[in-house]
């Protein structure tokens, strides 16, 4: 059943010879939906996303529900006693149609969110949820589960089989098996509004998302050539004159960083950062209080104290103290570096630093102080080259080759990338590239898997993708992108390498707990700004020379730069997160909470929260990164001290210590403890002495 208890977590977080070892797909049967048909062509079959038509996904979807459905009756039904094999077993083997459908339907509402898709989307999300608590709530089912788990010490199971089972009953737990018949309604209603709320709340932001300010040739002084370009095609698209600044991350972040005009940066900022928080049609506030009210009754409901304490349930932090205790060791020394860079920028620019000041006098004291620019370094990060160099690091450390195939594999839109990926000679997976934004996509870099690998109850092979949003150039432009991009495109690959490296047996144990997810992501933007990368593929754009060594040299006595800005930006989202859902009966006005939470812990008046609760899709699109922002950092300290394991081998490049990295962290996935598994990593626990050196901040 991986379809609702599993893949759902996926859509967030497939040679000849690979035709040996993959299951032959059994023949379309007739009439059967052509969303539901196995997936034909190389590589164990790959998506028809060519042929996807939103009409499509109504009688597939209708069908796949009931299929499903079927599948649960039988295993509930069984009058065999129940076993690990006809019971969780089943349930792992389950649901095969309805994780293709979902796949597809994930991926064309975030990519390709026509009008038709947005209503598509809004109609079927709480179905997905009623059919999540239908099964997740079946008494008959849960039962048998519960026969299985009271019977596991004389089961003769082996530990990968015991830790399915317990992670499949404590998840039918969590997701209210053991409710009351007179509860399980309440719980099914809180979802099922739940999801229409999450709906209703990115389509509202991707509303706002698609509005652009414009702007004049004057304006625009100061502001790169190629991001002028994407802004001139912005304003074409359009029907504007002049510039357009489309109200994304990957637009207003070259704005605010170079663009000369005050008055300018100050519209763009107020822009961005009242997505959501207009007062109009689009606003999110109504929708994010209901969502925190909903989400703390069911919490209530499910026996915990909080939602925090629901989400972090299955995490390695566990409880929200431990996590918030971890974002406040950071945040002192982080607000202190705020300080210290506002007192630098005020000294250029002479006046007080606004928000929509900071990016820009912080390029200004970059360069004085480091004779070192965007400017300067962005013809080195050329798109492509950065491509490349992500594959070479990952074929130096783990084996991983990337081949582009052209025409053979069908892609959703003209801008997609295919590549086949080997290891050893061994066909390990397809992957996806989809780098630039356009109109009805959804803003930010993600990772999105189509098919897991998996041993059972046959072998698979991975489809997965990395979907960025950066700007697109005119025809025959380079793509020049910022150290800041050439670092996202490092750690969403991160992901992607993650899941090519992944040898499990159950789908079941595939994904691995939110706070851990992030490990693996961090710890690959490491290799970007090591000696071996910059000088094979930092190389200018015009005469391809590689970056100089003084200049690489500047980069590295850089690498701490900012980081106050950087860590006050993200820590306030993650406080404010889990400030908001560690209250107890879910009752907030969201705009004051957030308001009254930053002066509480002290934010800096020149920075402003990476994401304001109005426009927060982490946090209000859907459950996953509720009470879960923290993550980045509880993964960041086990990446700094992972960093630091390979810096004491010698190399950064230790193939052994790769080895080891992939053989008990990556490879695993779930099946191990994520804890345990690091300390069998590191022989103990992460220290979080590394995070503060890494990003320059005294030991506290």
């Amino acid at each position: 059943m991986k379809s609702v208890l599993f893949l759902a977590t996926a859509l967030s977080i497939m040679t000849p010879a690979m035709a040996q070892t993959q299951t032959a797909q059994p023949a379309a049967a007739a009439g059967m939906p052509f969303l539901l048909q196995p997936w034909t062509g190389p590589h164990g079959g790959v998506p028809p996303f060519d042929r996807i038509e939103p009409q499509m996904f109504p009688p597939a979807l209708e069908l796949a529900f009931d299929r499903q459905r079927a599948e649960i009756r039988a295993i509930a039904g069984n009058p065999a006693p129940a076993t690990f094999d006809n019971v969780i077993g089943a349930l792992q083997a389950s649901g095969e149609e309805l994780d293709r459908v979902s796949a597809m339907f994930g991926l064309m509402t975030a990519n390709m969110n026509s009008p038709a898709y947005q209503a598509l989307d809004r109609e079927w999300s709480p179905k997905f949820a009623a059919l999540d608590d239908e099964i997740n709530l079946d008494p008959k089912l849960f039962a048998r589960i519960d026969a299985v788990y009271q019977s596991r010490a004389s089961a003769k199971l082996t530990p990968t089989q015991l830790r399915l089972l317990e992670r499949t009953w404590e998840g039918f737990v969590r997701s209210g098996a053991k409710l009351s018949a007179a509860d399980k309604p309440k719980l099914a209603a809180i979802n099922q509004e739940l999801a229409t709320l999450f709906t209703g709340f990115n389509q509202k932001l991707l509303k706002d998302e698609e509005t652009a300010l414009p702007a004049t040739a004057a304006e625009m002084q100061g502001v790169p050539d190629g991001v002028k370009s994407a802004a001139k095609a912005a304003a074409a698209e359009r029907k504007l004159t002049g510039y357009a600044i489309v109200n994304t991350r990957s637009a207003v972040d070259p704005v605010l960083t170079f663009a000369d005009d005050r008055a300018l940066r100050e519209r763009v900022w107020r822009a961005f950062v009242n997505r959501g928080d207009n007062g109009d049609a689009n606003d999110t506030n109504a929708t994010i209080a209901r969502i925190v009210k909903l989400r703390a009754e069911r919490a209530k409901l499910l026996g915990y104290p909080t939602h925090a304490n629901l989400r972090m349930a299955d995490t390695m932090a566990v409880d929200p103290a431990k996590a918030e205790a971890l974002m406040l060791r950071v945040w002192g020394p982080a607000v202190a570096r705020v300080k210290e860079e506002v007192a630098d920028m005020g000294v250029i620019a002479g006046h007080p630093i606004e928000p929509w000041d900071y990016l820009y006098y912080a390029e200004k004291v970059r360069k004085a102080r480091y004779d070192l620019s965007e400017a300067e370094t962005k013809p080195y990060f050329e798109l492509n080259n950065m491509i490349q160099a992500s594959y070479w690091a990952a074929e130096q450390l783990y084996g991983l080759k990337f081949t582009e195939i052209t025409g053979s594999i069908p892609v959703f839109h003209p801008d997609v990338r295919v590549f086949e990926v080997t290891r050893e000679g061994r066909h390990v997976g397809v992957f996806y590239r989809d780098d630039f934004a356009r109109t009805g996509k959804r803003s930010g870099a993600w990772h999105t898997t189509y098919r897991l690998q998996r041993g059972f109850p046959t072998r698979q092979t991975v489809l997965n993708s990395n979907n960025n949003n950066f700007a697109k150039p005119g025809p025959g432009e380079p793509v020049l992108i910022s150290y800041d991009d050439a670092n996202t495109l490092f750690h969403e690959f991160g992901h992607a390498i993650h899941f090519l490296l992944q040898d499990v047996t159950y789908p079941g144990l595939a994904f691995t707990p939110r706070d851990f997810i992030e490990y693996p992501s961090q710890v690959n933007e490491n290799w970007l700004l090591t000696r071996e990368v910059l000088d094979r593929f930092a190389r200018h754009y015009e005469t391809g020379k590689p970056m100089p060594t003084a200049l690489v040299e500047k980069i590295e006595k850089a690498q701490t730069f900012n980081q106050g800005y950087a860590t006050v930006s993200y820590l306030s989202s993650a406080i404010v997160d889990m400030k908001l859902h560690t209250t107890a009966d879910g009752v907030v006005d969201p705009d004051a909470f957030e308001r009254e939470t930053l002066a509480a812990i002290g934010m800096p008046r020149e920075i402003v929260m990476r994401h304001r609760l109005p426009q927060f899709a982490h946090l209000f699109s859907g459950d996953g990164y509720s009470a879960g922002y923290y993550s980045y950092l509880w993964s960041e300290t086990m990446d700094a001290d992972t960093w630091a394991a390979f810096k004491e081998a010698g190399s950064v490049w230790d193939r052994q210590v790769a080895d080891r990295f992939r053989s008990i962290l990556l490879s695993t996935g779930n099946e191990t403890d994520r804890a345990e598994a690091y300390r069998k990593f590191r022989g103990r626990d992460p220290d979080v002495g590394a995070l503060l050196k890494k990003r320059g901040f005294p030991a506290n």
